[in-house]
């Protein structure tokens, strides 16, 4: 089955040994975890874990653009959140970006994530082809 890494500048850079998606015989995209950094500083986004949220969104919809998908052919997440208290505001601007056919989600609450950040979000999503 071939892979292929998929990078872009228009997303932080790997912070450490990993891709920030792989693309599976040309048709499955997976997504590294992304935290609300700014691509263009590589700082973490000041603000609450909705301002996070967004950002983290963006990021990962940048990966899935380079690799050829988007947010409308995700059908898989997984949620990452430091604290299950900020389930209601994570999702309310999660449903911003996943509402007409939102993906099969799996949220769970972590002791901690990379730089501190509250929300770290990954994606399987369908190329579009």
């Amino acid at each position: 089955m071939p892979t292929k890494k998929i990078l872009t500048e228009s997303a932080p850079a790997p912070i450490g040994p990993y891709s920030q998606a792989i693309l599976v015989d040309g048709k499955f995209l997976y997504t590294a975890g992304q935290i609300a950094l700014d691509p263009k500083t590589g700082s973490l986004v000041s603000g609450d874990i909705k301002a996070q949220t967004r950002q983290v969104i963006k990021n990962v919809e940048q990966v899935l653009l380079a690799g050829g998908a988007s947010l409308k052919s995700v059908f898989k997440t997984t949620v990452f959140l430091k604290d299950m208290n900020e389930f209601g505001a994570m999702n309310e601007v999660y449903s911003e970006f996943f509402s007409a056919t939102a993906p099969a989600r799996s949220t769970v609450e972590v002791a901690r994530l990379p730089k501190d950040a509250k929300v770290e979000i990954e994606a399987v999503a369908l190329v579009e082809k």
